[in-house]
């Protein structure tokens, strides 16, 4: 049995350019679900808009349970880059 197909073909990423995408923040790779890149390490979500990836940290959705940048920047510490 297939896995069914979450995204719209409009905003499907091409899988090479998924593969050097990486989260501006946590520098973690990306997946797709839907309309979003969600970041492995912490869970941002980023938009995709007619086909192009958002890829700036204030356009991303926080992950559940995360208020602001800031608590998510505080909470993730030690998996964020220097």
């Amino acid at each position: 049995m297939s896995e069914p197909n979450t995204t719209s073909s409009s905003n499907a990423i091409d899988p090479e350019l998924l593969s050097i995408l990486r989260c501006p923040l946590t520098r973690s790779p990306l997946r797709q679900e839907g309309d979003f890149l969600i970041a492995e390490v912490g869970g941002l979500a980023y938009p995709i808009r007619d086909g192009i990836p958002v890829m700036l940290v204030e356009e991303a959705r926080l992950p559940s349970g995360v208020g602001s940048l800031d608590e998510f920047k505080q909470r993730f510490r030690d998996q964020i880059p220097q």
